[in-house]
């Protein structure tokens, strides 16, 4: 059959429903008897919870139950860890879902109340009285790695790659990769350089606020409908802290308003089960946006310090990274992900990767959209920069002559399978918005490239024949970004029939096969080849029952555009249309699986290239022009895949210009709403042009790569770039917002 359906431009399936708000989110869920739920939190970073009084909020009128910590099965230390973008602790989401002992961040929940009314349920957290000792907050993650530092967590002892040490830290774990002689390295070369870049913690910025909704039933079953990007993550990680078998917990899925890597672990669902189970009513929680800044999990601060060697003809020889990373109030960050990404792009024979894994009194970090991967590149691709200004060599010819080819090996871990990082260079150097000049005062263009391997965990897929003929394809994986637009188009390829005969939903856990969670750039590279299995094996059920019914050999069929037809004889055919009839009566419903557990995986690479233009007096910077290459191995939807692209950037835009945390001494976080925590808006961006390549991965039945993470890695460093070229003034730390560039230029920092 012809390629009728992927690559078109095909609308995204549930954009009517979003638009005319028919779309169902997790706060719009509301069940008969349901109670509304909220959260107390600490006022304090960092303090003991020596007491806590429900006694008052109990007696306040339409209060139904108040839970704490105290309300878990017994803690387990060592539990199980769950994986997602960036592995995290089973304890230690039961802890932040409701502090044990003490409170670790501002914001930290301490008990949650469920109500008749929501305004109810706020008025009772004013009526419990929480006794505190607070403690010395630990704010900085290079003070917190000092021997004379406070203690996080006193029983905490540093992992690393011989075991575990004896004495308490901060440092939760330390990192070591190397690979030849870094020294030798750097004795050969003819520049060196040597800085430390810096970045805020900064939100995932999704329009949607946590919200979670939980019933338990007499039997003991609980059902959940959460904003998850992981149905089946949810379950695992409500199923082990509460000690029930996975059968006992489903989580209904719902849209979702954004995740981005923030909404990979519980946060509400579990108060909302104890409540819930305390109770017996179903209980909704809906977090406020100041909520969710201050206590849900944010991507990580950052020091980077990258020490770089080139010969005088522009060949790197050495590079040394050593990356501290602000983990806040638990372990783990992506620290690994930092040092993979960033040196991917290129041929370097020696390398010292040194890291750390901290924590600090801040809220646990999270997953952002390529975890580690920007902060790393921020670090690296300026170094790159100023190696090729030192050299006196064009900063693209640089990245060309060192660029990584297929066979050769990562930074960590195997050998490149096919990639198309030369090509799209060669693809850069021949684009107008590279070879065109770059006129008038204070303006500069800046270049950096990206990589993200793409992750290749476990997706299902359920296909059914209807009784008309029609399909129904239900698929384990949340939609972020349209997937089941791109799922029903690989769908409609390889049945050979219109997308309008598909239906595609996402299934709960008890209707579909274990789907790992959406993200890490996987969904349509794995699912796609989930489908395609599943439609295989349908179209191969359909053949029999065909032949059956014609009393032909089944070889004997030719199938195309729903109908098979014998090749022997012209007047026998059957459509899907009387299949599905005959399915009711003869043989029964005809379904049909996928899955998929590994796959290799499907790096991709990208480039930005960035024009601005800075005022000297104010420090404002103004993009004027932005294009973004990617290899995405085949676009399934290129609509879907330029916003996908132009998503990334502008994330990244803002994550360079404006975006950061801002703590007080004390660990408060002070802007903690979306008026002082500035997003990037339609004003602030130019239009985002797009330059899409086509090199076909080496798995996979379509060549798909991930598209989503890579896009939001080059515009840190590519506008550190450009604003350099601008201005003659280096920013090693996050945000170049218009008060640190003022400053840079006039000599007080930067």
């Amino acid at each position: 059959m012809s390629s009728r359906f992927i690559g078109e431009r095909l609308a995204r399936v549930d954009a009517p429903d979003r638009v005319t708000g028919r779309a169902v989110y997790a706060a719009d869920i509301s069940l008969s008897g349901m109670l509304h739920g909220r959260v107390l939190r600490s006022p304090h970073a960092h303090a003991y919870i020596k007491k806590i009084d429900a006694t008052r909020a109990l007696a306040l009128e339409g209060v139904k139950a108040v839970v704490t910590a105290a309300d878990f099965p017994a803690l387990k230390k060592g539990g199980v860890i769950a994986r997602g973008e960036v592995e995290l602790n089973l304890d230690h989401i039961r802890q932040v879902a409701l502090a044990h002992g003490k409170v670790l961040y501002h914001g930290h929940a301490v008990a949650a109340v469920a109500a008749t009314d929501p305004h109810i349920a706020e008025d009772a957290l004013e009526l419990i009285e929480v006794e505190y000792e607070p403690l010395l907050a630990v704010l900085d993650p290079e003070e917190a790695m000092k021997e004379d530092a406070p203690l996080v967590h006193p029983e905490q002892r540093t992992r690393t790659r011989d075991g575990t040490l004896d004495r308490p830290s901060n440092i939760a774990a330390t990192y070591n990769v190397s690979r030849g002689d870094v020294e030798e390295g750097f004795q050969v070369a003819d520049v060196v350089v040597e800085h430390t870049f810096r970045t805020r913690t900064v939100h995932q910025g999704y329009l949607e606020p946590m919200a979670a909704v939980a019933r338990a039933d007499p039997g003991g079953r609980i059902t959940v409908w959460a904003s998850t990007q992981g149905n089946f993550s949810l379950r695992s990680q409500l199923a082990s802290v509460l000690e029930l078998n996975s059968s006992q917990v489903k989580v209904v899925p719902v849209e979702i308003g954004g995740g981005f890597g923030g909404k990979l672990n519980s946060v509400l669902e579990l108060p909302a089960v104890l409540l819930a189970r305390r109770t017996g009513r179903p209980v909704k929680l809906v977090m406020s946006r100041e909520e969710v800044l201050r206590a849900t999990y944010p991507a990580p601060a950052t020091a980077i310090t990258v020490k770089a060697g080139a010969t005088a003809d522009g060949r790197l020889t050495a590079v040394k990274m050593r990356a501290v990373f602000d983990a806040g109030a638990f372990p783990i960050a992506p620290v690994v992900a930092a040092y993979l990404t960033s040196l991917a792009p290129y041929k370097i024979p020696h390398i010292c990767l040194e890291g750390y894994e901290v924590v600090t009194n801040h809220p646990k970090i999270g997953a952002l959209r390529a975890p580690g991967a920007p902060q790393g590149a921020f670090a690296v691709e300026g170094q790159m920069d100023l190696l090729a200004e030192k050299l006196d060599i064009d900063s693209l010819e640089l990245r060309r002559r060192n660029a990584t080819q297929e066979g050769e090996p990562m930074p960590v871990g195997r050998a490149f399978n096919r990639i198309g990082l030369q090509p799209l260079l060669e693809r850069v150097a021949a684009h107008p918005s590279w070879t065109t000049p770059l006129k008038g005062p204070h303006r500069g263009r800046g270049l950096a490239v990206a990589f993200w391997p793409g992750a290749v965990m476990p997706s299902s897929c359920n296909l059914t024949l209807q009784d008309d003929g029609s399909f129904s394809l239900v698929v384990g994986s949340v939609d972020l970004t349209g997937t089941r637009t791109t799922m029903l188009q690989v769908a409609a390829q390889e049945l050979g029939v219109h997308p309008s005969k598909i239906s595609v939903s996402v299934g709960d856990t008890d209707s579909v096969g274990h789907t790992e969670v959406s993200g890490g750039s996987r969904i349509t590279y794995t699912m796609s080849n989930a489908v395609n299995q599943a439609c295989t094996r349908m179209l191969g059920l359909l053949r029999e029952r065909a032949a059956a019914e014609l009393e032909v050999d089944p070889q004997e069929l030719e199938y195309d555009t729903g109908i098979f037809s014998s090749r022997v004889s012209q007047d026998k055919r059957l459509t899907l249309t009387d299949l599905g009839r005959q399915s009711l009566r003869r043989g029964g419903p005809v379904t049909a699986t996928g899955a998929v557990a590994r796959m290799q995986p499907a790096p991709a690479f990208s480039a930005h290239v960035v024009d601005v233009e800075v005022d000297m007096e104010t420090g404002q910077v103004k993009l004027l022009n932005y294009t973004a290459f990617q290899d995405v191995g085949r676009a399934v939807n290129p609509t879907q895949v330029e916003g996908q692209i132009q998503g990334g950037a502008v994330q990244g835009i803002g994550w360079a210009l404006m975006e950061g945390y801002q703590f007080s001494e004390s660990g408060v976080l002070q802007n903690a709403n979306l008026l002082d925590y500035k997003t990037p808006t339609a004003t602030d961006v130019p239009f985002i042009d797009t330059v899409i390549l086509e090199i076909p991965a080496s798995d996979g039945p379509y060549g798909i790569r991930g598209v989503g993470e890579t896009p939001i890695i080059p515009p840190l460093p590519a506008l550190a770039n450009a604003i350099h070229n601008a201005t003659g003034v280096r920013i090693r730390e996050l945000p170049m917002n218009p008060e640190a560039l003022f400053h840079a230029m006039q000599g007080r920092g930067g």
